[in-house]
C-alpha cells in the first residue's frame, strides 16, 4: 500500500510540474465522467442568453470546451452504446433503444471495462447505457454489468411520488412526450440530487484508496418529464421566452424524412404550452447544473481534482421548436450537436475553445490514451489528446451522424449527415428520399436548403463523395452491420 501511495504522489508531482506530459502513459489519472440526458447546448458557456449554468461554466473555464461536438445517433440507446464502445452505431449494430452491444458484439471491451481490466475501480451512478425514463429510474436499466464494479440506482421523488402530478401533452406518457412539473420538494429529494450525493460518498472513499477510479454519473435531467424544484422555474418567466418563428416557410424545402421525428401529440401545442415546455426544460438544466456543482465540489474537497480528468457531455442534442420539431431523432444541428467539456488536471491554457469537428465516438480513444490504458484495436474514433494539447489541431475535419427511417411496414432506410467546418450535407436513403445542404457561414440556423437550388452542385458532389467515404468507415471489418441476438452474453472478466 505504501509503495502504491508513493507512486501516486510522484504522478501528481509530474502532472503539476510538466504540463506537456499530462497525457504520459505512466500517469494513472482518475476519470470523472458526467453526462446529462437530452441536453443541447443551452448553457451559459455556449452563449445561451437565458439559461443559468454556473457550475458547468466553471468547468469550461478550467478545461477545454469543444464548440463543434456531435453525437453519432440522436437517440439515447444507439448514442450511448456508440460512445461507450468507441464504435459507430453501424459497428455496434445498435440502432434503437432497449438494446445493448453485448447482443451484437459480445466480446467487445467497453470503455470502462478496459479501465477495469487494468486495475481501475469503475462505478456507475444513474444512467450511462439506455434506460426507460422515467419507469427505469431506480433500476439497472439496459446496462452492461461487465462495465462496472459498482452500480448505484437511486430513485427520488420525481419517480416515486410526483408522477401523478406531472402535466403531459400525451396522457399517460411522460418519458416519450413533452411533460413537466415544478416540484415543491428540494434538490436532495430528486433522483439527480440523490445521485450527486451518492457521487460524494463514492469520492470520499476513493480519496482514501491508492487505486485509480473511473466514476461515471449519469444525470436524468433535462430528459422528459422536465421535473425540477419550483425555484428553478421562477428564473425563467414564460413572458421572457422567445418562440421559433417562420416554421411553415422553413419546412417548404425539406424532404419528408427530415421532419419524420415529429410526434402526433405535438400538434396540440399552442404558444403558451410551447413557452411552458421551454421554461421547464431550462429549469431542469439549471437544476442538473446545480448537481454537477455538488459533485465538482466533492471532487475538490476530497483532494482529487489535481489527478482527475473531468468530462461533461450529453448523449445527443434536442429540439425546442426549430423547424417545427421537438425533442430528438433529426439530422439538424440542434439534434446532432452536443456540449462537450474536457478538463484535464493540468492544461497549458485553461478556458480554451476547440473549433475542430469531433464526436462522442472520440471519447473512448481519448480517455484510454490520456490514462495510459490499453485500447481495443478496433476503435473508430479519433483521440482528442492532440487537441487538448493544441486547440488548433484539425483532427479528421468532419463528424457523421445517422438516424433510421421506416420505409413501408418492414423495411428501413438510413439518413446520414456530414458536418464540416462550413457545411452540413444530408442524404436520405443515399439521396433517393431527398438531400439537404446548409452553409453554416451564411445560414447557421439551417433555414435554406441549398440542395434544391442547384447553385452548389459541385460542392454537393464533393460532400456526397466525402459522406460515402465517411459512412464506409463506420462499418466493422466485415463490412456488415452486426445482427442483434435476443440472448444477452455476460463476459467472464477473469478470462476475457
Amino acid at each position: 500500500m505504501m509503495k502504491s501511495f508513493v507512486y501516486r504522489l510522484s504522478v501528481v508531482t509530474l502532472l503539476v510540474s510538466v504540463s506537456a506530459n499530462v497525457f504520459a502513459n505512466d500517469a494513472r489519472m482518475n476519470v470523472l465522467f458526467l453526462i446529462s440526458d437530452d441536453l443541447n447546448t443551452s448553457l451559459g458557456c455556449y452563449g445561451h442568453p437565458l439559461v443559468k449554468s454556473p457550475n458547468i461554466d466553471r468547468l469550461a473555464a478550467r478545461g477545454m470546451r469543444f464548440e463543434r461536438a456531435y453525437c453519432q445517433f440522436p437517440l439515447c440507446g444507439p448514442s450511448r452504446n456508440s460512445m461507450l464502445t468507441g464504435l459507430y452505431p453501424n459497428s455496434t449494430g445498435i440502432h434503437s433503444n432497449s438494446q445493448i452491444f453485448r447482443q451484437s458484439i459480445p466480446k467487445q471491451h467497453s470503455l470502462t471495462q478496459s479501465f477495469r481490466l487494468e486495475g481501475y475501480f469503475a462505478a456507475r451512478i444513474g444512467k450511462l447505457y439506455h434506460y426507460q425514463v422515467p419507469k427505469g429510474i431506480g433500476t439497472n436499466g439496459h446496462d452492461d454489468p461487465a462495465s462496472w464494479e459498482m452500480e448505484l440506482n437511486p430513485a427520488g421523488c420525481d419517480r416515486l411520488i410526483e408522477e401523478p402530478d406531472i402535466f403531459t401533452i400525451n396522457p399517460g406518457n411522460f418519458g416519450g412526450s413533452l411533460s413537466w412539473y415544478a416540484s415543491p420538494r428540494s434538490d436532495a429529494e430528486h433522483t439527480d440530487g440523490m445521485q450527486a450525493r451518492d457521487a460524494e460518498w463514492v469520492l470520499e472513499r476513493c480519496a482514501k484508496e491508492s487505486r485509480p477510479f473511473f466514476l461515471a454519473v449519469g444525470f436524468y435531467r433535462p430528459h422528459t418529464p422536465y421535473v425540477a424544484p419550483e425555484e428553478y422555474f421562477t428564473h425563467y418567466p414564460t413572458n421572457d421566452i422567445p418562440l421559433v418563428q417562420g416554421v411553415k416557410e422553413d419546412q417548404q424545402d425539406l424532404p419528408a424524412d427530415a421532419l419524420a421525428s415529429r410526434k402526433p401529440e405535438q400538434a396540440r401545442l399552442n404558444d403558451n404550452l410551447r413557452r411552458e415546455a421551454k421554461q421547464a426544460y431550462f429549469a431542469s438544466i439549471e437544476f442538473m447544473d446545480a448537481q454537477v456543482g455538488y459533485v465538482l465540489d466533492a471532487l475538490e474537497r476530497n483532494g482529487l481534482a489535481d489527478n482527475t480528468i473531468v468530462v461533461f457531455t450529453s448523449d445527443h442534442g434536442y429540439h425546442l421548436g426549430e423547424h417545427g420539431l421537438w425533442q430528438k431523432q433529426s439530422l439538424f444541428e440542434e439534434s446532432a450537436r452536443v456540449p462537450l467539456i474536457i478538463a484535464p488536471p493540468s492544461l497549458s491554457k485553461t478556458g480554451s475553445v476547440c473549433e475542430s469537428l469531433v464526436g462522442l465516438v472520440d471519447l473512448a480513444p481519448t480517455l484510454l490514451e490520456a490514462c495510459g490504458v490499453t485500447a481495443p484495436d478496433n476503435l473508430q474514433g479519433q483521440s482528442l489528446v492532440p487537441m487538448l494539447k493544441d486547440p488548433t489541431h484539425a483532427g479528421r475535419g468532419w463528424s457523421l451522424t445517422q438516424v433510421v427511417r421506416k420505409k413501408g411496414r418492414a423495411e428501413r432506410t438510413f439518413g446520414y449527415t456530414l458536418r464540416t467546418a462550413r457545411w452540413r450535407y444530408t442524404e436520405w436513403d443515399g439521396g433517393n428520399r431527398g438531400r439537404e445542404l446548409y452553409d453554416h457561414d451564411a445560414d447557421p440556423q439551417e433555414l435554406t436548403n441549398l440542395a434544391l437550388l442547384g447553385d452548389d452542385s459541385d460542392t454537393m458532389k464533393e460532400l456526397s463523395a466525402q459522406l460515402q467515404q465517411a459512412v464506409a468507415t463506420t462499418l466493422p471489418e466485415s463490412g456488415e452491420i452486426p445482427q442483434i441476438d435476443s440472448v444477452l452474453w455476460q463476459p467472464n472478466l477473469t478470462d476475457p
